[in-house]
C-alpha cells in the first residue's frame, strides 16, 4: 500500500495497493490505519519516520506539506523503503506540485498510481534491490573518497599557510640581515 496525500488537512491524493502477494491480508484495515496516520502527520515536525502495525510498517516521508506512506514487511529495509518514498516524491513533485494546494476531492491524481506501481516493482525487485544495495555501497565508497580528499586539500592548505609564513620570517630575516650587514 502506498499513499500520497496532502499534510496541512489529510488529503489523499493518490494511492496504490499492492499486487496478489498481499491480497489475503486484511488490505481495508491496513488503509483505514494509513489515512488515520496521514490525518496524525499534520502535527508533526518530523520529515521522516517509521510507525509499526503488527507484522507490518508504514514507513512516512514529509515534503513540500505532501506526505507520501509506504506500508511494508518489518524485514523490508527501511533505506530501500525511504528510498521508494524519495523517488516517488520527487516525480509527484515533479509532475504535480504546483496544482496540490487547489485540489479539493479525494484522489484526484491517480493517475499517478501507474508511476507508483512501476516504482514498486523496481523497489521489491530482488535482483534491482541488490544492484540498489550494491550502487549505495559505491557511492559511499565515492563519498569516503571525496571526503579524504576534502581532508588532503584542506591538509595541504595548511600546509601551504605554513610555508607563506615562514617564506615571509624568512624574506624579513634576510632585510634585516641585509641591513645590519652593510
Amino acid at each position: 500500500l502506498t499513499l500520497i496525500g496532502r499534510s496541512r488537512d489529510g488529503l489523499p491524493l493518490s494511492a496504490s495497493t499492492q499486487d496478489d502477494q498481499q491480497a489475503d491480508r486484511d488490505l481495508a484495515e491496513y488503509q483505514s490505519q494509513a489515512k488515520s496516520l496521514l490525518k496524525r502527520l499534520k502535527d508533526q515536525a518530523l520529515t521522516m519516520g517509521s510507525v509499526e502495525s503488527g507484522p507490518m510498517v508504514f514507513h512516512y516521508f514529509v515534503e513540500d506539506g505532501i506526505c507520501y506512506l509506504a506500508l511494508c514487511e518489518r524485514n523490508f529495509s527501511r533505506r530501500l523503503a525511504f528510498n521508494y518514498l524519495e523517488d516517488i516524491a520527487k516525480e509527484f513533485s515533479r509532475e504535480h506540485l504546483s496544482s496540490v494546494a487547489e485540489v479539493r476531492r479525494p484522489y484526484a491524481f491517480m493517475e499517478f498510481e501507474t508511476y507508483i506501481n512501476k516504482a514498486k516493482k523496481t523497489y521489491q525487485d530482488s535482483r534491482a534491490r541488490r544492484h540498489l544495495t550494491k550502487l549505495n555501497d559505491e557511492l559511499q565508497d565515492v563519498q569516503k573518497i571525496m571526503v579524504q580528499n576534502i581532508e588532503d586539500v584542506l591538509q595541504r592548505g595548511e600546509n601551504i599557510s605554513t610555508l607563506d609564513t615562514k617564506a615571509s620570517t624568512l624574506s624579513s630575516m634576510s632585510k634585516k640581515y641585509r641591513s645590519v650587514a652593510r
